[in-house]
């Protein structure tokens, strides 16, 4: 029998199968009993559980991170899909198919990889490109960078995701920076490479997706600004030249800008053409991608829109199937 993956499951469907959970909260409801919440997924996607009439012995058995056999139903709740579970029981990772988890397989983050190191070593300029060297020659640094996911729930949410968005924010970044007179190609690609590095550290992601105490405590941007400045000096040591400090004045500015406003976590606005270009390059990629996910998701096949997502503030088109 074939396996029921979570972008597949519709309503009203009879569900028996392993999923990762996480995100596990036992809860009381409002006469005093306890259910339970859960997040259900797999390489496909995810999907909430609950079950009703838990017990503490139930939410015990497991832990986030942990593969479970999950019975239950599906139905539609304020328009998005989520499971009714009626029995929950973990299952050891040997007896798992580890691609039946992973969006991207090790052949995938390799090609990725590749693509992000030619475009690297293709800069022009000189200390930015030994920059680069510096990251691409750190194996504990990379290792993490291909690994990590771009977010824990929005775009690019899986292993490998950080990856996946940064190259494509790349190669968006060589198309327009030649359109614009003025727009330093280099320091754009080099910022795209440079402005995400701090979820390495603030994300963990050996099997769920979740937040490290660093993280949540400094958060990607902070953390990614010293951890360019630990790359300067290593840049320094390879080249034995001073970093020109404009330059890292503009790196790290770009970094901490690329929010773009105040009320979504910038602690600067962006204030130089590329910093400008980099935010607006990074919400286009991680827009289309969520957006297309929206879509691709919806188990509501009777309408042509999505639910009302409040994060964005809108519904989606979905369009007639011609």
């Amino acid at each position: 029998m074939s396996r029921q993956f979570v972008n597949q499951l519709t309503e009203n469907e009879t569900v028996d199968e392993v999923f990762l959970v996480s995100e596990k909260q036992l809860r009381t409801n409002r006469n005093g009993n306890l259910y339970l919440a859960v997040r259900l997924s797999d390489k496909s996607g995810s999907l909430s559980g609950m079950m009703w009439n838990a017990t503490e012995r139930i939410s015990d058995g497991f832990e986030n991170g942990d593969y479970v056999r999950v019975h239950g139903t599906t139905q539609l709740y304020n328009g998005m899909l989520q499971m009714i579970v009626t029995r929950l029981e973990p299952v050891v990772p040997e007896k798992v198919i580890d691609a039946d988890f992973v969006t991207l397989s090790s052949t995938d983050v390799d090609k990725l990889a590749g693509e992000l190191a030619d475009m690297l070593r293709a800069i022009k300029n000189y200390h930015l490109r030994t920059l680069a060297e510096c990251c691409l020659a750190d194996e504990t640094f990379m290792g993490k960078f291909t690994s990590a996911p771009a977010g824990i729930k929005n775009h690019h949410a899986y292993r490998g995701g950080l990856l996946e968005h940064v190259l494509s924010l790349m190669k968006l970044s060589a198309v327009v920076a030649p359109h614009y007179e003025g727009l330093d190609s280099d320091l754009l690609l080099m910022g795209a490479f440079l402005h995400d590095i701090g979820k390495i550290d603030e994300l963990t992601y050996e099997r769920d997706l979740s937040y490290s105490d660093e993280g949540q405590l400094i958060g990607h941007i902070v953390m990614a600004v010293s951890m360019l400045e630990d790359k300067i000096r290593d840049a320094e040591k390879r080249s034995g030249e001073t970093f020109p400090s404009e330059l890292a004045l503009r790196l790290k500015h770009m970094i901490v800008s690329h929010h773009g406003q105040y009320e979504f976590g910038s602690p600067k606005l962006p204030m130089t053409l590329e910093a400008i270009a980099l935010h607006f390059l990074d919400n286009l990629d991680s827009k289309i991608y969520t957006v297309k996910q929206l879509i691709a998701d919806d188990a509501n096949t009777a309408s042509t829109w999505t639910p009302y997502q409040p994060a964005l503030g809108r519904k989606f088109y979905k369009g007639e199937e011609v």
